[in-house]
């Protein structure tokens, strides 16, 4: 998989730095206390340990080692979280753009000298009880992960990581398949016309059509012009067919040595009995080489440069006369300086984030695009670390003054500096997230460190987050100017900068067309006829491989019998606050208190349900009470992790036609157990005093909210596609599509299009009066303790909001009440909609979309829950079988118990995941699944036997064939056109 990866404080974004999580135990001695036995100079299985550091903010302890033999790099973050994590990482800097690198990501996993049957990589998914398994190619690494909670497990995947990255077959036929090839277009016959293929070219096709990506790519190309970042890893898909499968080997030779590589553990396992299985699987076969994979530093430009690209034209751009980018890209400083790019990373807060910022003021309030360009700000996925600002949606005629505006907002900054308060709730962000848990802790961790270490950083220094953090007070504390200074050297007079606009072009795709079919037919013209039999013939071979049975017997396996029986109990109290609904959970939260209200939509008119993700995303970004929207936002990140409000749409445990309309309103927010009663203010604020009125401020909301969406489609049609297809399956369904689907992009397109918002300021407040009745709402708190503090403070902010509590006839007649906790038949009631007349029927919807590729998704009506046949879902026999024939093949039951144990790996993988302390004992509060029901659907999941699966298939895949839904978003479709059991949007 191809990715561009994100800045630094993106990922701190997301890497949530937490205590104790998934396993809660308590240890005589911890895994990180163990760690801390280890002494710098100590050997171990071919490793001496370099160093050995204690993190208490991220209740770690880092052991720093190098192999003896290769010299290859080795960092073990010690921590008490049974989620365990491994991975290798590779220096892989291309200098064409063939997509070796990503290509080479692909192959490695086709089989390798131990594993050596197709897609070992794959196969395990369903051997495996692993929490994640991926691959990723950037700009200048690749980097191959798993995570797992069980230790045989974590054994068995790390053989075979490291087989298939040291010791691959790389066949011929796995190149073709996955790189390139010409081939028949049906491989079958050899008088259809010749055509590229491959999954890389097929992949790439895709994410040049995303005019973000696209953007993104050429900004990194223009800006670094000299070495590796010049050109496309991922691949050019014009380049691609250049690639041959001797310089792919080659590449591997070079690229995969463990003198080039860096290995990463994490979690709760001991540190020796990886060092002792990777020295004798892997690196005990090597010698010690100099890869030559050094970046060398770019080139300073004496003087700015500017450069135009074009890209093919949006047809849901909220303006369609509006569709140019422009952005301002600097260069900055070498990213393994830990605290200059802790400092650049904050500084670029400050500039472009929320309305309190400066750019934001200056770009996105005149309205003069609709976004910020989809690069912006800090950016230390390379070697050297970068910074751009600009705007997306842009008038051609606005493309010089937005310059303009960039350079005048840099001379404010370096004269007016930034609030002192801005900075206390940047830094308060960042002890919010350190403190934040989530699951995947160890990956976000490896992502972190993984550019800078990748260049030779030292990685247990950007682990220590305090000391830059306290360095970085420091210097403010020394010189008040410190930040406006760093604004002065890296941007004002920093010479190395680019200006990079990008317009639609019509005929933007026909060109594109016209290079692949002129690339096309000059690898043809040079065809013989012999040549031309071989194509045919290797196609047919490929043909039958792919088909072939496998034989996976040499493949490690887990057992049915090592997945846990029993799910742990996560004990909730429910109870009743001013008449509310409340859930209290007690979890181990570092001091983070954790709160969502529910809301639902039992009384909303039908014609105001398609307004409600709009409230959302508008309610909390709006001002409130006697703060306006700046004052609001900073008032948010002075005392909170964050609040927001989102749509939610939960289908009954019980029945498909029964929902409970709790879509959008999903209140979310944390904070430090000292800011309870700030953070219940500013909700009572947005409860009583919510406001509507600044129409230029919704304006700027309403097209950065039409622009995501816009974007959103190229990166994620297949889930705009499976959303669609299941519209007329379910009531659920068919609001989910209300909310989230093709039919919200259209919507907020017409939105942003108005001239006169006025109608919808008036609407607003009608939602709301709807939204925020407390006699339609129930509470959770996930606290570090059952504090009677959060309770104290919750009935106080219930009291605050009382005048919102009012009667409301349900617009629907069918209302079902149930009991929160099932086994409580007197205790608090939530309240659904049951749809009694639904029919499900079948629909079928194409969405042109100008892409070269095609979004495709089929649904199928199955069962809810708690039916006996959910453990046997079709999802489980479509594990089983591959696409295409797969519900014959399924019907049929021609497969053995060593399938169906394979699939029910797989899918304990999925119900076993992780679940953050923040959000245990949400399954319950959302949709009334008890432990006590989830227990009873493992022992069915145990439970289920061939006859099972046979019988399900005929049952729901069969017959669902009949009521299925099925959409497809892609370029224009002559066959489609024709035929009038399509609906064409």
């Amino acid at each position: 998989m191809f990715r561009q990866t994100k800045s630094v404080f993106q990922k701190l974004r997301y890497l949530s730095f937490n205590g104790q999580q998934h396993t809660w135990r308590l240890k005589s001695t911890s895994a990180r206390e163990r760690a801390l036995q280890y002494q710098p100079g100590q050997k171990i299985h071919g490793f001496t340990v370099k160093e050995v550091v204690a993190v208490p903010d991220l209740f770690l302890t880092a052991v720093k080692l190098t192999h003896d033999k290769t010299g290859a790099q080795y960092l073990h973050a010690a921590r008490d979280d049974s989620n365990n994590l491994f991975s290798v990482q590779f220096r892989t800097t291309p200098m064409d753009s063939t997509g070796v690198p990503h290509i080479l990501e692909h192959t490695v996993l086709c089989g390798s000298e131990k594993y050596p049957c197709r897609d070992p990589f794959f196969k395990m998914l369903n051997r495996s009880l692993s929490t994640f398994m991926n691959a990723f190619t950037a700009s200048d690494y690749t980097m191959y992960p798993f995570s797992t909670q069980n230790g045989k497990d974590f054994k068995n995947l790390l053989s075979v990581y490291l087989d298939a990255v040291f010791f691959p077959c790389l066949r011929e036929q796995d190149f073709w398949q996955e790189g390139w090839r010409l081939e028949n277009e049906d491989p079958t016959d050899n008088n259809s016309p010749l055509m590229f293929k491959g999954v890389v070219f097929n992949e790439m096709k895709g994410a040049f059509s995303d005019n973000e990506r696209l953007y993104a790519q050429h900004l990194q190309n223009k800006l670094y012009p000299d070495h590796t970042y010049s050109v496309v890893s991922g691949g050019e898909p014009l380049a691609i067919p250049d690639l041959t499968w001797e310089q792919l080997k080659q590449f591997h030779a070079t690229h995969y040595h463990p003198s080039n590589a860096r290995f990463f553990t994490y979690g709760d396992l001991p540190l020796e009995p990886h060092l002792k299985q990777i020295q004798e699987e892997a690196l005990s076969k090597f010698a010690c080489i100099d890869p030559k994979t050094e970046v060398p530093s770019q080139p300073r430009w004496t003087s700015p440069k500017e450069d135009h690209v074009t890209c093919s034209p949006d047809p849901l751009a909220p303006d369609p006369n509006k569709q140019n980018t422009v952005c301002v890209s600097y260069l900055l400083g070498d990213i393994t300086d830990a605290f200059e790019g802790l400092t650049l990373s904050l500084l670029s807060s400050l500039m472009i984030s929320g309305p309190n910022s400066p750019f934001y003021k200056s770009l996105i309030e005149p309205k003069l695009g609709t976004d910020f360009s989809s690069v912006v700000g800090y950016d230390g996925s390379t070697k050297e670390a970068s910074f751009s600002i600009g705007l997306q949606g842009v008038d051609e005629e606005d493309i010089e003054r937005v310059k303009q505006i960039i350079s005048q907002t840099i001379d404010k900054i370096i004269e007016n500096g930034f609030e002192e308060r801005r900075i206390e709730a940047l830094i308060h962000k960042l002890e919010i997230q350190i403190k934040h848990q989530t699951t995947n802790f160890g990956l976000s961790l490896a992502s972190y460190i993984a550019s800078s270490w990748n260049h030779d950083g030292d990685p247990v220094e950007l682990l220590q987050i305090s000391d830059s953090v306290a360095k970085f007070r420091q210097a403010l504390k020394e010189n008040p100017r410190f930040l406006q200074e760093k604004v002065r050297q890296y941007f004002k007079e920093n010479t190395h900068r680019l200006t990079l606009s990008m317009s639609p072009e019509e005929s933007y795709l026909e060109k594109q067309a016209k290079a692949e079919e002129e690339k096309l037919q000059k690898k043809i013209e040079v065809l013989s006829d012999s040549d031309r039999k071989q194509i045919y013939e290797k196609g047919l071979e490929l043909l039958a491989a792919q088909s072939r049975t496998q034989d996976v017997s040499c493949l490690p396996a887990l057992k049915v019998s090592d997945i846990e029986p029993t799910i742990p109990i996560t004990p909730v109290q429910i109870s009743t606050a001013g008449g509310v609904p409340v859930q209290y959970c007690e979890q181990p939260t570092n001091g983070l208190v954790y709160f969502r209200a529910l809301c639902n939509l039992n009384t909303l008119p039908e014609d105001l349900k398609v307004f409600v993700p709009l409230f959302c995303s508008v309610i909390t970004k709006m001002g409130c009470g006697a703060l306006d929207y700046r004052q609001q936002a900073q008032q948010m990140e002075l005392r909170t992790g964050g609040m927001s409000v989102s749509t939610q749409v939960i289908t009954d445990c019980n029945e498909l036609d029964t929902y409970e309309q709790v879509s959008g309103i999903l209140l979310s927010s944390s904070c430090l157990e000292r800011n309870l009663p700030h953070m219940f203010q500013l909700w009572s604020d947005i409860f009583n005093s919510p406001h509507f009125d600044d129409e230029e401020r919704l304006r700027v909301l309403v097209m950065q909210s039409a622009q995501e969406l816009a974007n959103s489609i190229a990166y994620s049609g297949h889930l705009y596609a499976m959303t669609r297809a299941g519209r007329h399956l379910t009531p659920a369904g068919d609001l989910q599509e209300t909310f989230g689907g093709m039919e919200q992009v259209t919507f907020m397109k017409r939105t942003a299009a108005m001239a006169d918002l006025s109608q919808i300021i008036r609407t607003l407040p009608r939602l709301k009066i709807h939204l925020f009745n407390p006699n339609n709402m129930r509470w959770v708190h996930n606290t570090p303790a059952i504090l009677s503090d959060a309770a104290a403070h919750l009935e106080g902010f219930i009291k605050d909001v009382a005048k919102n509590r009012k009667e409301r006839k349900p617009v629907r007649p069918n209302i079902i009440e149930k009991p929160i906790n099932p086994l409580d038949d007197n205790g608090p009631r939530r309240k659904l909609i049951s749809e009694p007349t639904f029919h499900p029927c079948p629909m079928k919807t194409f969405f042109q979309m100008p892409f070269p590729v095609n979004f495709v998704s089929e649904s199928i009506r199955a069962v809810p829950f708690s039916h006996k046949d959910y453990a046997r879902d079709p999802n489980t026999v479509q594990t089983l079988s591959a696409f295409g024939n797969g519900i014959e093949w399924a019907k049929s039951g021609k497969f053995t118990q060593q399938d169906i144990d394979e699939a029910k790996l797989s899918v304990f993988s999925a119900v076993d995941s992780p679940v953050a302390p923040a959000d245990k004992g949400m399954g319950q509060f959302l949709s009334g699944v008890t432990d006590e029901m989830k227990q009873s659907h493992r022992q069915r999941l145990f439970a289920v036997d061939h006859k099972n699966l046979v019988d399900v298939a005929e049952r729901y895949l069969s017959a669902g064939q009949k009521t299925c839904g099925v959409a497809i978003l892609g370029p224009e479709n002559d066959v489609i056109k024709k035929d009038p059991s399509w609906i064409i949007k």
